[in-house]
């Protein structure tokens, strides 16, 4: 007699699980083992829809291989507007650009950054008023910036 009151109990208790797991309001046992069914059913639905995004993502990624930040290098009156986007965020590249700068001797007076979903970086930068004579010119920060950008790649491995 006790046996039969437990197993009454533990399949009241697994179809209560059943009916909050799958939001049934269901009052027969039947009922809510077709609500379940069907709530399984719509999940293998939404994995199976899951799996062929990640799929065609990851066929995108081969097709059009990593996205390289674009870079932009435009000369000014005293100095350079230096613009880098992404359409990906870039954990840690904001830090590799800001070196290149130094190594450069650029003082940086004014800039715009955001890494949340994509990197941008908008820096107005002039030469620092040093002994160092070398000339910097567009082509050269283009290039030290670009040098950034593929160190950034390596180390990371991103984009």
């Amino acid at each position: 007699m006790v046996s039969r009151v437990h197993k009454r109990t533990a399949l009241y208790r697994s179809i209560q699980q059943l009916r909050s797991i799958t939001n049934s309001h269901a009052r027969r046992k039947t009922s809510v083992i077709l609500d379940a069914s069907k709530y399984i059913r719509g999940l293998k639905q939404k994995l199976q829809e899951l799996n062929q995004l990640a799929v065609a993502a990851a066929q995108k990624d081969i097709e059009y291989g990593p996205v390289m930040p674009m870079l932009k290098v435009e000369p000014q009156e005293e100095g350079f507007m230096i613009k880098v986007l992404s359409q990906r965020s870039c954990l840690g590249l904001l830090a590799f650009i800001l070196e290149a700068f130094e190594r450069l001797g650029l003082e940086v007076l004014q800039a715009r950054a955001s890494c949340v979903e994509s990197f941008s970086l908008e820096a107005f930068g002039i030469k620092e008023k040093n002994d160092d004579t070398h000339r910097v010119d567009a082509q050269v920060v283009e290039q030290v910036v670009s040098q950034a950008i593929n160190d950034w790649r390596k180390v990371t491995k991103q984009c």
